[in-house]
């Protein structure tokens, strides 16, 4: 019997959703796709803020959309989830995570029992004591989950499983696609950035930051007392510009420079300490995804500032499409349905 699951992105102005048959199977088939906006306030940086608001947004996309599964799988990438190297004794991984939260309470912000705790094994190696596992530990704010579970509950859906973004974003443009090698996958979105590091498609560092696309749109319209559309489109004509520019974009242009370096730098930063943690493991080259990597410009600018080669993930790769979908119309969208689209494989549906 076939079965379908639906991966959801929740970003702070938008949902998106994608329908996916057969998730586990080699060529899974991508059956439908669509968005929806969201209310001002609803969603704070992946976190749903108001359940009810969302849910009846939810409850309209599925109806503009098509969706027919009620399963979804969920992701988290925000400020409230932590990723951190994490060695354990070798010793199956259920019994890991039931001795988590004994061993990580100094490595947490919050207490213990108000964070959902599990590991991600990535290899294993010698310790003074014996056989150690390697890992990262994942911790996530329980009640930031629970709100995102809580709306789609309220719209009548099954939340099968909630992902790390980082980890969905992993799947569909590096594991997936086999990319060889040491590689930094970098997804900037409205408010967040995530950066996983993979090597031969295992990630190995994992870092969420706390900036994204919607910051250069908001200081466009503080500094020139702008609204939001205008801002918006200005952010996306002018992008990083180059040569002459017009008197009247100037001022605009210098803006999306200002913010769009200081991004910029915080990701080399965030790159170069994987580098001289792990000499032996350099990356060789950048995948960019998400809907800030759109600004003109910029993957040549991160090129110039790592000297590393940039590119821009297809998300679409390795899954079919169903007759109806339109593969031009699909790929306009660029990768901003990568997420949802990487979620929804990570399921058993």
């Amino acid at each position: 019997m076939t079965t379908s699951v639906v991966g959801i992105d929740i970003g702070c102005s938008v949902l998106r959703a994608v329908e996916v048959s057969d998730p586990q199977s080699a060529k899974p088939m991508l059956l439908r796709y669509s968005q929806i906006g969201l209310p001002e306030g609803a969603v704070d940086s992946g976190e749903v803020i108001e359940p009810n608001t969302v849910a009846a947004a939810l409850k309209q996309l599925w109806s503009s959309g098509g969706f027919k599964s009620r399963n979804v799988v969920l992701g988290m990438g925000n400020q409230r989830v932590l990723a951190r190297d994490l060695s354990v004794p070798k010793m199956s991984l259920a019994r890991i995570r039931e001795t988590l939260p004994f061993e990580v309470q100094e490595m947490l912000p919050i207490p213990v029992t108000e964070a959902l705790l599990d590991f991600y094994p990535i290899s294993e190696s010698e310790g003074e004591n014996g056989p150690v596992i390697n890992g990262l530990l994942i911790a996530a704010v329980k009640s930031a989950v629970l709100a995102n579970v809580k709306a789609t509950q309220l719209a009548g859906l099954t939340t099968v499983d909630v992902d790390l973004i980082p980890f969905a974003l992993s799947r569909i443009l590096v594991s997936r696609p086999g990319i060889a090698g040491t590689v930094a996958l970098v997804d900037i979105g409205g408010s967040t950035t995530s950066v996983v590091i993979a090597t031969n498609g295992v990630p190995q560092f994992v870092r969420i930051i706390a900036t994204g696309g919607d910051d250069i749109s908001r200081a466009l319209q503080d500094e020139l007392k702008s609204a939001p559309e205008p801002a918006e489109a200005a952010k996306r004509g002018l992008g990083l510009a180059t040569g002459t520019v017009p008197e009247a974009d100037k001022r605009a242009v210098e803006v999306i420079y200002k913010i769009a370096s200081e991004q910029l730098t915080s990701l080399r930063n965030t790159i170069s300490y994987f580098v001289n943690t792990r000499p032996t493991n350099p990356v060789g080259q950048i995948v960019l995804s998400g809907r800030g990597a759109q600004l003109r410009g910029l993957p040549e600018a991160l090129a110039e500032m790592t000297r590393m080669p940039v590119i821009v993930g297809d998300p679409f790769a390795t899954v079919g499409l169903a007759r109806d979908i339109d593969a031009n119309d699909l790929r306009l969208s660029g990768s901003t349905y990568a997420v949802a689209l990487g979620l929804a494989l990570g399921s058993a549906a």
